[in-house]
Parts: C-alpha cells; structure tokens; sequence
C-alpha cells in the first residue's frame, strides 16, 4: 500500500483543475476583443475599406438560413438555397455603400486562442435604421499575421426577422 500512495497522489494532483484565473494574462485575448470592436466600429461607421483589412484575403465565409427563414424566402425565390457563400468583398462594399444606420451587435462573446490561431463564437443581431433585419450565431477563424490578428473564415447562421 505504501507504494501505491505515491503514484495516487500524483494522480489526483495531475487531475486538479486548472482556473483561468490562475494563468497568466493573455494579450492575445485582448487583440481578438480589439479586432471585434474594430468590425462593429467599421459598420457603424460605413468604413468599406476598414472592415476589409479586417480579413485575410482568400478565406471562406458561409451562411445558413434556418429552416422556417429558407421557407419564407423558398416563397418568394424558389432556387433558392439554404447554405450560401459570400465574400468579405462583397459585405465590405455593401458596409460602405449603405445609406442607412446599419449595425451589428454582439452577445455571449466566447474568445478561444493558442496566441497563434483563435476562433470567436457570439449571437448576433444585424440592424437597419435601429430595427433588426436578422440574428443568430456567428463564428470567426481567426489567424495572427504581422498586420494583426485577420478573420480567416466566417460562418453564421440567419434568422429572419418580421419585416421580411
């Protein structure tokens, strides 16, 4: 028995939890919360150009209507699709052609990072002229460059809302 002590002891002390608290600071985690200010910044502010340094160039972006949002639009475009890609491009210009207040608002910002790579998963809202035109999640690929941390891929999930 007196040799097994040992080895359970260093078990159970190999089991023990580990507390985010307990580590060190992570600047990363700072940066990431920095580049999702940046974005929601950029659509408030119509800045086309500035949301478009915000992405990696060449990764993907995905979006998903829900079932009962796919009926609703199936109603009045029948080829459409539920699963669709986009493009950083394309909402950039979108962001800096609006006419209208648009804004994006974040809920249950979930940040992950090795320093190297990181993802970030929220609820969204998307707004025009102060009402919400669609929500759901929304989770970025992220990688850090010389330039800073870029979005390397974008996935998001609609659901429409009333006025559509």
């Amino acid at each position: 028995m007196k040799s097994l002590l040992p080895a359970l002891l260093l078990f159970a002390a190999s089991m023990a939890p580990v507390h985010a608290k307990d580590a060190a600071p992570d600047p990363s985690r700072d940066e990431i919360r920095q580049l999702v200010e940046q974005f929601k910044t950029a659509i408030k502010a119509h800045d086309g150009e500035g949301m478009a340094k915000l992405f990696l160039p060449g990764g993907s972006w995905l979006q998903t209507l829900d079932d009962a949002s796919w009926e609703k639009v199936k109603a009045k475009e029948p080829d459409a699709r539920q699963v669709t890609t986009g493009d950083y491009q394309k909402f950039s210009q979108f962001v800096g052609k609006a006419t209208k207040p648009i804004e994006e608002t974040f809920d249950n910002v979930r940040i992950e990072t090795d320093g190297t790579i990181g993802m970030v998963y929220f609820d969204y809202v998307f707004l025009a002229s102060g009402k919400p035109t669609n929500h759901g999640n929304e989770t970025w690929q992220l990688v850090r460059t010389p330039d800073g941390w870029k979005i390397s891929a974008m996935l998001y999930s609609i659901v429409l809302d009333d006025r559509h």
